[in-house]
């Protein structure tokens, strides 16, 4: 079993495993759980719970309904229930004599090189003394364009940044099928994904109703992320009872193995992005050069896509739209507007200032 040889887990517990229809904590399942990370715990390993449900409990302890909260509203809202949320699994997780802690993450936390590295330093320190950390999204201060939307892809993030071993996303299915189980009896459920290939884009499109806010979409683009950083991911049934345990003993869930070739971490935070911020397409010569290890030059640039700064992450995409890298770009998109389809030795001459050759140097390039 994967399990036994990892040491750094991180589990992903969405709202519906947490809170029941009534906007109410499940204090048996979370007691059973917190048994669960018990084990994990006594076997040497060090857990990370990214947790959903600050809303939910939020609006279940001021009496309002979730559906239809703007903005604004639901981020006071999620201020009240996160120490709902906090005190829920403080008070449960100390009968199993488990000690956690609150981190709360917006999208430049991660998204933002020095910051997400000291996100990994506090997390670190936290496990090496024991301590059982509870990732959440800072659902208080992050708006909708500055927010990861679900927990699937904040999950992978921080797995990706602590190097964990494994993620475990606890859904309501056991794991990845062909198609609706719910509605086609004669569907395939898979144990084993090595690729993210066209196909299981589709299996998830056709699952994707059976998911809450994130959906079984997130799920794959979470499970790209890990197997880029060298992360095996899970998909398990988190509804029942001790739902790791069952996930060990029984094995009934879909795993997605990492790449057998580990990026640096530099290029695993690179590659993780979740947030681009523009994209260029390039041309048949760039993607070859691209492919054998070498910068992305402006010759080979045909256009560009939305507005980016010096610095940002940008994709880098074929002539039929298909993304074949990931970088940080030298250039603003205004420069890149002006330089592209022209020699590096013209740069200078275009823009009226000295500047580096590359629109994205191979140090900052990963290929997808």
């Amino acid at each position: 079993m994967y399990i036994d040889k990892f040491k750094k887990i991180v589990i992903k517990i969405g709202s519906s495993t947490l809170i029941d229809k009534n906007g109410k904590p499940k204090k048996i399942w979370l007691k059973e759980f917190a048994k669960d990370i018990r084990n994990l715990v006594n076997k040497k390993k060090q857990i990370v719970i990214v947790s959903s449900g600050a809303i939910a409990i939020g609006c279940e302890y001021l009496g309002i309904k979730k559906n239809g909260l703007k903005v604004d509203k639901s981020q006071a809202v999620a201020s009240i229930g996160q120490i709902e949320l906090m005190d829920f699994y403080k008070n449960t997780f100390n009968k199993s004599k488990l000690k956690i802690s609150q981190i709360l993450l917006t999208l430049d936390d991660t998204e933002q090189r020095r910051r997400s590295i000291n996100a990994r330093r506090t997390i670190d320190n936290l496990l090496a003394m024991g301590v059982v950390p509870i990732v959440n999204e800072n659902d208080t201060t992050a708006t909708t364009e500055i927010k990861y939307g679900d927990n699937d892809r904040l999950a992978a993030r921080v797995s990706q940044i602590i190097s964990a071993d494994c993620l475990i996303l606890l859904s309501d299915v056991d794991g990845l099928y062909t198609d609706n189980p719910k509605k086609n009896k004669k569907i395939k459920f898979i144990k084993t994904v090595k690729e993210i290939d066209e196909n299981i884009k589709k299996y998830a499109t056709r699952t994707e109703n059976l998911y809450g806010s994130g959906g079984m979409k997130t799920k794959i683009e979470a499970a790209k992320i890990c197997q880029l950083s060298g992360c095996y991911m899970a998909i398990g049934n988190g509804n029942s009872m001790n739902p790791i345990k069952k996930i060990i003993e029984n094995q009934k869930c879909t795993w997605f193995l990492p790449r057998v070739s580990k990026l640096d971490a530099r290029k695993q935070w690179i590659i993780g992005s979740v947030a681009p911020k523009g994209e260029v397409i390039i041309d048949q010569g760039a993607l070859d050069a691209i492919r054998n290890g070498k910068s992305l030059l402006p010759a080979g640039v045909k256009r560009i896509n939305g507005n980016f700064e010096k610095g940002d992450h940008i994709l880098v995409k074929d002539q039929n739209n298909v993304e074949c890298a990931r970088g940080l770009t030298s250039f603003s998109s205004s420069e890149v507007g002006k330089i592209k389809g022209s020699h590096s030795s013209k740069i200078k001459n275009i823009l009226g200032y000295s500047s580096r050759e590359e629109i994205i140097h191979k140090d900052d390039l990963v290929k997808v």
